[in-house]
């Protein structure tokens, strides 16, 4: 591809009427100044990254504002659900057996279980959660990605309907499945930037859940068979708002390692 740019000379008293054109190859070698990857930032921030800054301080004031609205609420269960099935694939990766993954109406829910290392299945939960969420932060930055991002999670969905859900679990992972695929398909089909929206409001909410989710139970409150409690149990000298701390310390960073990625991927592209 080829950008032609022209120039009028200087001769003389005046202006001549002669142009010179320059053609200049998009395939030379980048300047040095935007990295590729570009880790500094040094080309931040053009209308993309802008727009991508925006929304997601759009959708933080969003869910400060209506978080304890009927509106959230299934934003709210699907982040449970998240919590829920990161303590299951910690538990299949440590070589465990899932029996059953629930959500309930409440905004609680259980992972039934057996085997596999508690010291990592325990507190995947939150860590898992916030983790997600950072996930699908970095991958809204791409069309692609939020492609590939929304599969994983409609697959995970699918998943959880094999292990003896409860009827909350049932009508959440068939709504959001529905809701996923058709955004999918405007998408591909009407406006190209759609399901990069949806992915970025997907990571900002369920990082914002999980930040509140562990300050709620674990650092204002201590919860009797929370998470942080079991890894009280398992290590005695850790006290349970000391784990929370250090939980929402965590969350917060995956939180901010998610804004930077996200960046680094749309000015390296």
């Amino acid at each position: 591809m080829f950008l032609r740019q022209e120039r009028y000379l200087q001769s003389g008293g005046g202006f001549s009427d002669v142009k010179e054109n320059l053609d200049l190859d998009l395939n030379a070698a980048p300047d040095p100044s935007c990295s590729n990857p570009n880790w500094t930032l040094d080309c931040c921030c053009g209308d993309e990254e802008i727009i991508f800054i925006s929304l997601m301080c759009g959708y933080l004031l969003a869910n400060f504002f209506l978080w304890n609205s009927l509106l959230l609420k299934p934003m709210k269960l699907i982040a449970v659900f998240v919590h829920e099935f990161s303590h299951a694939t910690a538990c299949w990766i440590t070589g465990g057996k899932v029996h059953a993954i629930e959500v309930y109406n409440n905004e609680g829910g259980v992972t039934k279980y057996e085997g596999g290392k508690r010291c990592i299945i325990i507190p995947a939960g939150y860590l898992g959660c916030a983790f997600w969420g950072m996930v699908f932060v970095v991958l809204s930055g791409d069309r692609t990605a939020s492609l590939i991002s929304a599969c994983l999670f409609i697959f995970s969905l699918v998943i959880s309907l094999f292990f003896s859900p409860n009827r909350m679990m049932v009508l959440l992972s068939v709504g959001f499945i529905v809701l996923t695929v058709g955004f999918i398909l405007m998408d591909r089909l009407l406006f190209h930037p759609l399901l990069q929206y949806l992915t970025l409001f997907y990571g900002v909410f369920i990082g914002c859940f999980s930040i509140y989710d562990i300050y709620d139970d674990l650092i204002t409150r201590t919860v009797e068979g929370s998470d942080a409690h079991a890894c009280h149990q398992l290590i005695p000298c850790c006290l349970p708002r000391c784990v929370g701390l250090q939980f929402v310390l965590v969350a917060l960073g995956f939180q901010t390692v998610g804004l930077y990625l996200a960046l680094v991927w749309m000015t390296s592209t």
